[in-house]
């Protein structure tokens, strides 16, 4: 499916679109719907401050496991962190609402959705290719070492996360405390490495 909104060219793949649908109809745990308003939040952040600086998307493209947003190069270093930084910087301010709201109201629930927004903050905080956090490290490397440099720094940092990542895995495993979540993570993070070069 694909629309304009605000000049924005928006697509929404076939497999995105199935896939939400099969989760949300085969939750049980009642958090793929906050997860989802969290992520939608988030990329809000970042398309907030691409219209603040000026560079709004060409296009927003929603695949599984991505979002990807094509904007004009803004050949400004400060817009690029900023751009960046404001995807956690909404989750974060969604965690301290709630928290707060959990403090007043005592409802586990609001809790759960704050520690969620929490938790994608810090993830997308990471710097590693593919995440807000990688962005941030990439350009203030690039601003004085240049592209190239800053690109096999981040491709070096992101794949001894991977390896790391996957060990812990494999730790776990062993211990008979098997965690899928860290596999697919690892394995996340070396496909970034590989597409980023």
């Amino acid at each position: 499916m694909k629309f304009k909104l605000l000049g924005t060219e928006i697509y929404i793949s076939f497999l995105f679109a199935a896939l939400l649908t099969l989760m949300l109809a085969t939750d049980r745990t009642g958090l793929v719907l906050p997860t989802f308003f969290a992520v939608l939040m988030h990329e809000i952040g970042h398309l907030f401050a691409m219209w603040v600086s000026e560079c709004a998307p060409k296009r927003i493209k929603l695949i599984p496991a991505s979002v990807q947003i094509t904007s004009p190069v803004t050949k400004r270093y400060r817009n690029d962190i900023i751009i960046a930084v404001c995807g956690p910087l909404v989750n974060f301010i969604l965690f301290f609402t709630l928290y707060f709201n959990y403090i007043v109201y005592k409802k586990d629930i609001t809790l759960y959705y704050a520690l969620l927004n929490l938790i994608i903050g810090l993830f997308n905080s990471l710097p590693v290719c593919g995440l807000d956090g990688g962005t941030v490290l990439k350009t203030i490397i690039a601003k004085r070492k240049g592209p190239d440099k800053a690109a096999v720094c981040l491709n070096i940092i992101t794949l001894i996360t991977a390896l790391l990542i996957i060990i812990a895995a494999i730790v776990l495993t062993v211990m008979h405390k098997f965690n899928l979540s860290l596999f697919i993570i690892g394995i996340y993070l070396i496909v970034m490495t590989l597409a980023n070069k």
